[in-house]
């Protein structure tokens, strides 16, 4: 498979530079071909966004909805088609990416809902004779850049909601994820979805990226990706004076009281950390454990940790595949080298089978450094996650907060008033009792605090706040 743009309703190659894709699950298989775009992509597809957004804006919201509903029902054709071909080119499993597809078709229909719910309000008016109200209107054309760990649903998060309210738009992929957005958009293209309304450009982030964020006539931009390039895009977008929304790290906390059922908990926390290989900004990378409770909690986790298979991509009994590139094996092998230097090993997973020939990494679970070293602050996005004790509830609170950023954090535990109070006190954008950080439902807000989101949400009702804007209208039906 080679990689292409699609454009205006037309898909053009790019001429200049390209790259061989290999499967992170076994480096000597070539997926396909990336040919990268230049900035003359990036002008076409804001000029054909911006050409089709007059069209697509007058539509009904249940016409947008109807084109949705056609998109998801072209997806659920392809459910393995298009799951296989993620697996491949990122590493998830088979059996996490398959769930990932039907999650966008579920996403698809949800906001396919959005487009015949009542959205606005009736203000009444001092003056006599005067319909005062307001209402939500589109943006224009926006911008969304998506990152490689969730290579589906993350960009139809952004692309239904930001459909349905009449935007048009202009998506960039990341580099490793180049392949499925291509796939996907020649299936929604099959959806007949009209000319211009979305369009693809494939290439580097500090072509496409900069060019999308610093020249292109944008109206807003969606970003999710590391916290360094968030802070880059939402001065680029301030600067400019656009809408912007940033999801970025997160560092979570699992905290683990005294009275929590440990068998129901354990299993839980390990599908956090572990689950795509801890390459999720919701994983658990820090386990917060009750003094009381730390050692059957640790040795029914050390138990749970090892039965773990950990295998290519497309075995589907594989827990947890490759890590998605060798940067990010590069990268998280630094923490996990860190890891044997500087701290105690609790639980590891043994190595995939030998003669495989890929960015695997065994899950790790570490104790014994302090709550300000690197591996309890710094975002790994990877299979590592340390343990911290706690006397008590309020230092577990503490430590859980003792953190940058404040995307996720859960509680396990059978007192209903702590829950509460943990509900309460942490700091975090969600925050859940008796489950994993990771795994918040799609019509349900997304997003963090602190240094982890920008001041929006996304998925849910609340995503629809931000892929519009407010129009107050005042009418005096007699003079």
């Amino acid at each position: 498979m080679e990689s292409k743009n699609w454009i205006g309703g037309e898909w053009i190659t790019p001429t200049g530079n390209e790259a061989v894709v290999t499967s992170p699950s076994n480096v000597e298989e070539q997926v396909g071909l990336i040919r990268y775009s230049d900035a003359s992509h990036v002008r076409a597809a804001e000029e054909a966004a911006r050409h089709a957004f007059s069209s697509w804006s007058r539509l009904t919201g249940a016409a947008r909805a109807e084109h949705l509903s056609k998109m998801a029902a072209v997806l659920e054709r392809n459910v393995d088609e298009l799951a296989t071909l993620a697996s491949r080119e990122m590493g998830k499993p088979i059996s996490e990416m398959r769930g990932e597809v039907v999650r966008g078709i579920n996403l698809l229909r949800y906001y396919a809902g959005e487009g015949v719910r009542a959205i606005g309000s009736v203000i009444p008016s001092a003056d006599t004779n005067v319909l005062q109200y307001a209402k939500r209107v589109p943006l224009g054309v926006v911008g969304i850049i998506t990152p490689w760990n969730f290579p589906v649903a993350i960009p139809i998060w952004k692309i239904a909601p930001a459909l349905i309210c009449g935007n048009t738009v202009i998506w960039k992929p990341a580099d490793i994820a180049s392949l499925t957005a291509v796939r996907m958009s020649e299936l929604f293209a099959e959806a007949q979805l009209p000319a211009g309304v979305l369009n693809l450009v494939i290439g580097k982030g500090r072509v496409i990226g900069n060019t999308l964020l610093n020249e292109a006539a944008l109206d807003a931009v969606s970003f999710t990706g590391s916290t360094s390039t968030g802070q880059e895009v939402a001065v680029s977008c301030a600067r400019r004076n656009i809408k912007y929304q940033t999801e970025m790290g997160g560092k979570n906390a699992a905290i683990v009281l005294a009275d929590a059922d440990l068998d129901k908990a354990v299993p839980m926390i390990v599908s956090g950390a572990f689950r795509s290989a801890g390459q999720k900004c919701t994983a658990t990378s820090r386990i917060i454990v009750e003094r009381s409770a730390f050692e059957p909690f640790v040795e029914k986790l050390a138990a749970a940790v090892a039965a773990l298979k950990i295998a290519p991509a497309l075995d589907p009994a594989a827990y947890l595949g490759p890590v998605a590139s060798r940067d990010q094996f590069t990268k998280v092998n630094e923490y996990v080298e860190l890891a044997r230097k500087e701290a105690e090993i609790v639980a590891e997973t043994a190595p995939v089978a030998s003669g495989e020939n890929g960015y695997f990494i065994s899950p790790l679970i570490v104790q014994g450094v302090g709550a300000s070293h690197a591996l309890v602050q710094e975002e790994i996005f990877g299979p590592v996650a340390t343990l911290l004790q706690a006397s008590d509830f309020e230092e577990a609170i503490a430590l859980c907060n003792q953190t940058v950023f404040g995307l996720s954090a859960s509680v396990f535990t059978s007192d209903l008033s702590k829950a509460h109070r943990f509900l309460d006190e942490a700091h975090a954008g969600m925050v859940r009792v008796n489950q994993e950080t990771a795994g918040v439902e799609y019509q349900a807000p997304f997003g963090g605090m602190r240094l982890s989101s920008s001041h929006t949400r996304e998925q849910g009702q609340t995503a629809l706040d931000f892929y519009s804007q407010i129009k107050t209208c005042a009418i005096k039906h007699t003079l």
